[in-house]
Formats: C-alpha cells, structure tokens, sequence
C-alpha cells in the first residue's frame, strides 16, 4: 500500500467512526412501561375508574328522538344535520371563499340550556349524557307514543401537540378515550418524545385549568384519574434532551463528513502533482 492511500485510509477512519457511533441509540428509551417485565408470568394492573364526562356550557349535543313514524320527530331530528358555513378569506392576489362544516346538533347556552323544537327549554348542564337521555325522554313523553331518545356529544375534542407524528385537534365519536388512544390518533410519539412528563392539560367547569404529569414509562399511568381524557383536554409532548443531542450530532456528523471529504480531495490532488 503506497503512503498517499495509507495517508487517505487514516482520514477515513474518523468519519467511519462517526457514523457507527450515531446509528447506534437504545430503544429503552422510548418503550413505555417499562416496568413491566418482557417474560414470566406478569401481574394484573388496576385499570383506571371511568368517570362519565357532565355536560358542560358551550358543548354541542346531538338528540335524536325515534317514533314509530319518522316524520313525526323530523323538526327535532333536522338540529343533527351538519351545516355548511361560507366566509371569505382576504388573500394579498384575490379573495376566496372558504366553506366550512358547522358541527351538527344542540348548543348548550350560558345557563346550560338546549332548545329544541317542540320539546323546548331544557336543562342538561351537569349531566352526563345518559342523565340527559332519561331527562328528554320524559319530556318527549309528553308529546309521542314510546319514544326512543339518544344523546351523544357532537364536538368532544382533545387536541394533541408538541413531539407526536401528527399533532392536532381530533373530534371524536365518543366519550369514552383514553390518553393512549389520543396519542395513537396523533401517529404515536416521536422518537426524541419526553415519554416520562407528558403534560395533560384539563378545562375545568369554573373556567379554570388543571395540569397533570403523565409518565408512560410506568405503568402506573394506566389507573392514573387522568387516564380517561375530557371535553376539551390538551396534550403536550415535551421534546427530551435527546432532540438537541441529535441535532448536535447531526451539524458534527456534517463537519466530519466534509472534513474528511477534503481531506481526501487534498491527498488525492496532492497525489497528481
């Protein structure tokens, strides 16, 4: 081997060096529970206590009464119906029209009523929906023969952002979710994802805001009070000290990279002289 390839062989070796050690990184940084063992016989955890969301002010509530005529309940039936809403948008060339769909159902006013056509005023704030169900079904009573009545939340959202694949606010079909069922609408976290302080944010009735801290690396998240999210929740991933790391990482990779590139160019043009 001639010198000037020795000489291009050592320059060589750095960058090589560089690019095994950051491809190498552990997984057991970003596996939750982690306390949970991977073998052997493993031990039940106690599952959190569900706890039906209450009907709030400003929360949109589908009611669909059901008679063995369909057309008799059809005025109330039509409040479920989405609707389409046009607005202009003012761009710097022209303006645009922007249409919307409103989402479809009842809105609960300030004083946590709802009207509905023919059943009137009613009052649903501070219930759950199935509270709210047997409460219009007594009403609807009044007017129809057997009625069938169901109530459902129209916008229950939680919106999720920060180190997640597809951060976002996710309207839901049901009430019923978890944090882990948030996070898989949201792609999953990141790979740089501070998975031990995840922050929950929760609106309460008075206006106020509740943070909890949500550790996915225990298990003991998964009968945590907060595992089942709410009307209105926000999650918050904290990006870890790993993010920065990489980047670092990234930018001295790119050093290395061109550092040793010229280096080759210089003994290689050094070599034709």
């Amino acid at each position: 081997m001639t010198k000037s390839l020795l000489n291009t062989f050592f320059l060589l070796i750095p960058l090589l060096f560089s690019l095994l050690i950051t491809s190498c990184s552990s997984t057991k940084k970003i596996k939750y529970f982690q306390d949970i063992p991977d073998s052997g016989q493993l031990k039940n955890i106690q599952g959190a206590i569900y706890k039906p969301p209450v009907i709030q002010n400003d929360d949109i509530i589908t009611v669909l009464v059901e008679t063995i005529d369909p057309q008799n309940t059809a005025v109330i039936n039509m409040g479920n119906i989405p609707v389409s809403s046009t607005g202009t948008s003012l761009s710097p060339n022209s303006l645009s029209s922007i249409t919307q769909q409103v989402s479809a159902g009842y809105l609960v006013d300030k004083d946590g009523f709802i009207t509905v056509p023919i059943l009137g005023k009613i009052k649903i704030a501070g219930f759950t929906t199935s509270e709210a169900t047997e409460i219009i079904k007594n009403i609807a009573l009044n007017y129809y023969q057997e009625p069938t009545v169901i109530v459902r939340y129209a916008n229950f959202r939680i919106s999720v952002t920060g180190e997640v694949l597809k951060p976002g606010i996710y309207v839901l079909p049901n009430e019923k979710v978890t944090i882990l069922d948030a996070i898989s609408l949201a792609g999953d976290l990141t790979i740089f994802a501070k998975r031990d302080n995840v922050l929950l944010i929760r609106e309460n009735p008075d206006g106020t805001s509740t943070p909890y801290r949500v550790n996915l690396k225990k298990s003991i998240s998964l009968s945590a009070p907060y595992y089942y999210l709410r009307q209105n929740d926000m999650i918050y991933v904290e990006p870890g000290t790993g993010k920065a790391a990489a980047t670092d990482a990234s930018q001295a990779r790119y050093y290395t990279l061109v550092g040793s590139l010229l280096s080759v160019l210089i003994v290689l043009f050094s070599r034709k002289l």
